[in-house]
């Protein structure tokens, strides 16, 4: 008989070890950057901020349980730690642990914001498009926004995080977000404001002409309006009878407060099939754009 000894053990190879150095040199300059262009910021504000945006960035989220597991591993630490130090960076000052603890404005990153973006702009293209939106969250907030925009995208600027059911007029809350970003812009730059159906009201338009920038602001189809130099009123849905066609013009709009301005129309079709029967011939349902706006000479 031979003897048979037993094979050797065979150990697992050891998983490899995470390098994280990369990831905290990434951090470390993006921390640098974000201290750059926002140097009104306390350091501490700043290596929160830097932790939450390169977080969600890496995580691909803006949940705080994701971007707070992200930040641990990256950093060597407890989740629940990386948790804690997010969320209180949100807190007021009465809410937040222990001493020397602050609140800070976001008000004032606004404008530091719009120039970090312009910063980055094609030196010899000296437009700008900015868009106003108020969206609701459920029925708990509204948030008015000022956004840049670029190829496709609307990156927030300024915002205001109003009560859904909050009384009072969000006037007051537009005016003081444009403020902020008016000086922030050259003078000798061409800048577009829009705004939807909503959002339109004469002050507003008159207070973004009034800094120096061009209202394109879009109305509802119902009103009268006046060409320039002729005396009858015209009811907005006449602008532009035929489907396919457009015009632009200057004209009194609004017979009860009328504002002189640029109105922009074009009507439009779209086909559409019935959703009852697929195979019916396709009906067109015809609709509107109606802009105003202002040339400024």
């Amino acid at each position: 008989m031979h003897s048979t000894s037993p094979a050797p053990a065979v150990r697992p190879p050891a998983p490899p070890q995470r390098d994280d150095s990369t990831g905290l040199a990434s951090l470390s300059d993006w921390t640098a950057v974000v201290r750059t262009h926002l140097p009104h910021l306390s350091p501490a504000v700043v290596t929160v901020l830097a932790l939450w945006s390169f977080g969600m960035v890496v995580a691909q989220s803006c949940g705080l349980t994701t971007v707070a597991c992200t930040v641990a591993q990256l950093l060597g630490k407890k989740e629940s730690a990386a948790r804690q130090q997010l969320r209180e960076w949100c807190y007021d000052k009465a809410d937040k642990r222990g001493r020397h603890r602050q609140d800070w404005d976001v008000t004032t990153c606004f404008g530091p914001l719009l120039t970090w973006i312009l910063s980055w702009w094609d030196p010899s293209e000296r437009r700008l498009a900015l868009a106003m939106d108020a969206t609701t969250l459920g029925q708990r907030f509204t948030v008015l926004v000022i956004s840049v925009v670029y190829r496709g995208c609307a990156i927030p600027v300024a915002w205001k995080v109003v009560g859904a059911h909050e009384q009072g007029r969000w006037r007051p809350h537009w005016e003081a977000l444009f403020t902020h970003l008016h000086g922030r812009v050259p003078a000798d730059w061409a800048v577009l404001v829009c705004a939807d159906r909503g959002l339109y009201a004469r002050w507003l338009y008159r207070h973004i002409v009034g800094l120096g920038w061009h209202p394109f602001l879009r109305i509802n189809r119902g009103g009268l309006f006046r060409v320039q130099g002729h005396a009858c009123w015209r009811s907005l849905l006449t602008v532009v009878p035929l489907p396919g066609h457009g015009w632009r013009g200057r004209v009194t709009c609004f017979k009860g407060q009328p504002l002189d301005c640029t109105l922009v129309a074009r009507s439009r079709c779209a086909a559409q099939r019935s959703v009852a029967d697929p195979h019916r011939p396709r009906s067109r349902e015809c609709g509107g754009l109606l802009v105003l706006s202002a040339r400024l000479d």
